[in-house]
């Protein structure tokens, strides 16, 4: 190496001269000659003229010297430098091998890029789970942006509820009044997708709280709807039964309950043959009834067997079992397979039998493994239905103390549910506190003389 030219060199870099730094950098070098401190201060100079290729080759010569190290550094600088030169494949390989460096200070910068080139490939869940990594690095100084583009990534996947974590938590690291704004205004849109009509008018409210932040047409016309929603809502409490009517579709037309052939009323249900679901006489469906109203007489049910009893009442009176399985619901339910799976696993019985047939051996063998033995308690909660896939957010808690989360994905099996994903869900503490996953640039890379990158 020619040290003059190569102190040249350094001294153009630390004044700015980029253009001279790469220049002299390269001249400093004998043709084949392998040195990674002059290769990472030339890829980081590269980067500065926006010369992408040139600094993605420069980092791969810089890990070529094996006796220089920062693998870590110069593989997340090498990928953003190929995700910044459009080539996101090869970036996605450079920056997943770069979280493999066990000696890598800061990985949440490989994360963070890794979230962005899975985006740009249309893989959200895989980039969910980069900007999830990113959040919980306990050197990352700022999770709240990660853990707001993992919020953008759940609502990608239509899963509102975590999204509406994500962004909460995010708020929690965010100090910037106007970062906060928008943050509440992301979480205001994630509460109208759930469907969460007063939690959304009241993150509206405080995003436009100070008038520095402005909704975009899109957000206005679901603020305005959440507000249209609370105001009618509140002119009228619905039951439960009403709701789930509903649900069903049949929110516009009253069915008495009492008079289920529509002798008196002149409404007539949907015939049972209809749906394709039942085959049930209207005769039937009167004696069902009957036999119904003895055993609400002498049990009292709650909390999902409510849900439960209700919905085989609405499917015998009214025919609309073909309706509760557009909605999501079957049997048995989503619920009730997790509950099983966890006591399978207990009791080291077949937890297979709870598992889609879809999935490989070796992600069956994964699931498997996932599931704690011994837990005491299981809740289930933020059920996502839709006619043919499903998800859950499931609480265990352990026989030795402490709790685990995991959100649980489901695929339609005849008229139930098997469990086609899960995964742990990863709950920050402290600085690295992050949600368990809409896409972000890419960072250009820094460095200095001592540590570049």
């Amino acid at each position: 190496m020619n040290q003059q030219l190569f102190e040249a060199g350094v001294a153009a870099y630390q004044s700015g001269d980029w253009a001279n730094a790469a220049a002299q950098l390269t001249q400093a070098l004998s043709e084949g000659e392998v040195n990674g401190r002059v290769n990472h201060l030339r890829g980081n100079a590269f980067m500065k003229l926006g010369r992408y290729d040139d600094a993605a080759q420069a980092y791969a010569a810089a890990l070529n010297d094996a006796a220089y190290g920062r693998k870590g550094a110069l593989g997340t600088n090498r990928g953003r430098a190929l995700l910044a030169a459009g080539r996101v494949q090869e970036a996605v390989g450079s920056l997943v091998a770069a979280t493999q460096d066990e000696h890598y200070a800061t990985p949440y910068k490989a994360y963070n890029a890794l979230g962005s080139a899975y985006s740009s490939l249309g893989d959200v869940r895989n980039a969910g789970i980069a900007y999830r990594n990113a959040a919980i690095d306990e050197n990352n100084p700022d999770p709240c942006s990660a853990l707001r583009k993992l919020g953008g990534c759940f609502m990608d996947l239509g899963r509102p509820d975590d999204a509406v974590e994500a962004y909460r938590t995010a708020l929690d690291f965010s100090t910037s009044l106007a970062n906060q704004n928008a943050i509440y205004g992301d979480l205001a849109l994630a509460y109208v997708a759930a469907n969460r009509m007063s939690e959304a008018v009241d993150a509206f409210d405080h995003a436009t709280a100070d008038g520095s932040y402005k909704l975009t047409p899109e957000a206005q016309a679901s603020y305005d709807a959440a507000r249209n929603a609370v105001a009618a809502k509140s002119g009228h409490r619905a039951s439960e039964t009403d709701d789930l009517l509903a649900a069903a579709g049949y929110g516009a037309v009253a069915y008495d309950p009492l008079d289920p052939t529509g002798e008196t009323t002149g409404n007539l249900m949907p015939s049972p043959e209809d749906t394709g679901f039942f085959s049930v006489s209207e005769q039937e469906l009167v004696d069902n009834e009957k036999k119904a109203k003895k055993v609400r007489r002498k049990k009292k049910h709650t909390g999902r067997k409510v849900l439960i009893t209700i919905l085989v009442i609405l499917v015998l009176l009214c025919g609309v079992g073909g309706f509760g399985y557009y909605r999501g619901y079957g049997w048995p339910m989503q619920e009730d397979v997790v509950e099983d799976m966890f006591a399978a696993k207990t009791n080291q019985g077949d937890v297979g039998q709870y598992l889609s047939s879809s999935l490989s051996e070796a992600d069956a063998t994964q699931i498997v493994a996932l599931i704690p033995s011994g837990t005491q308690n299981v809740v289930v909660s933020n059920v996502q239905r839709s006619m043919d896939s499903s998800s859950a957010t499931v609480e265990a808690t352990l026989a030795e103390g402490g709790q685990q989360n995991f959100t649980v994905s489901f695929t339609r099996d005849g008229i139930g549910w098997k469990v086609s994903d899960f995964d742990l869900a990863t709950t920050p503490a402290g600085a690295s506190a992050a949600a368990a996953g809409s896409s972000g640039a890419a960072a250009t890379a820094t460095g200095t003389v001592s540590s570049a990158g």
